[in-house]
C-alpha cells in the first residue's frame, strides 16, 4: 500500500518490519507480552514463590530471534531518516531456543535450574522465525547488536520488580 501511496500520489514512506521487541517497560503479563518477559514473569515469580517449576507452551526447541527495544529505537530512527522507501526488517540475528532462553533468564535470576513442564498442546507458534537482515545492513550498513544476554540482563530486573509489586498486592 506504501508503495502504491508513493508511486501513485508522490508520498514518502518508510516500514520496518519488527522483529519480537522486548524490553523494560513494555506488556509483561496478559498474553501480549513476548516471549523474554514471559519467560522473566514465570523465573520471577518461581523465585518469589519457590515454585520450583515453569510451564512452557511446545516442546522447548523452537527458534527465535529477539530484538531489544533500543536497537529497534535505533533501527526506526535509521530508517525514517534514510531515504530508502522499501520495507526493512529490524531484528536481531542471534537465534536461540525457548530452552536456551530459560536457561539464559535462569542464570540471571540465580536459581533454577527450574524443573520445565512442556505443554505441548498449547499453541508454540512454527519450530522456527528469525529476522532476514540483508536488505537493512545492505541500504544502512546496520543491524542490531544488542545481544539476548545483555538486555535480558536489563529486563529481568524490572519484570521482576513488576511481578514482586503484584505479590504484594494480592
Amino acid at each position: 500500500m506504501c508503495r502504491h501511496f508513493r508511486e501513485d500520489h508522490g508520498l514518502e514512506t518508510r516500514v520496518a518490519r519488527y522483529h519480537n521487541i522486548y524490553g523494560p517497560w513494555g506488556a509483561w503479563s496478559g498474553g501480549r507480552e513476548k516471549a523474554p518477559a514471559a519467560i522473566c514473569r514465570k523465573v520471577a515469580q518461581a523465585a518469589l514463590t519457590g515454585a520450583g517449576e515453569i510451564e512452557l507452551w511446545g516442546d522447548g526447541g523452537q527458534v527465535r530471534t529477539f530484538t531489544f527495544i533500543d536497537d529497534c529505537i535505533a533501527g526506526t530512527v535509521l530508517v525514517t531518516d534514510g531515504a530508502f522507501g522499501d520495507p526493512v526488517n529490524i531484528g536481531s540475528a542471534e537465534r536461540v531456543t525457548i530452552d536456551e532462553l530459560v536457561t539464559i533468564v535462569e542464570e540471571l535470576a540465580v536459581v533454577g535450574p527450574l524443573e520445565r513442564r512442556y505443554r505441548t498442546d498449547a499453541p508454540q507458534g512454527v519450530g522456527g522465525r528469525g529476522s532476514d537482515n540483508t536488505l537493512v545492513r545492505e541500504r544502512y550498513g546496520w543491524e542490531p547488536t544488542t545481544r539476548l544476554r545483555y538486555g535480558l540482563a536489563r529486563t529481568y530486573p524490572w519484570v521482576h520488580a513488576q511481578v514482586e509489586a503484584e505479590l504484594r498486592a494480592a
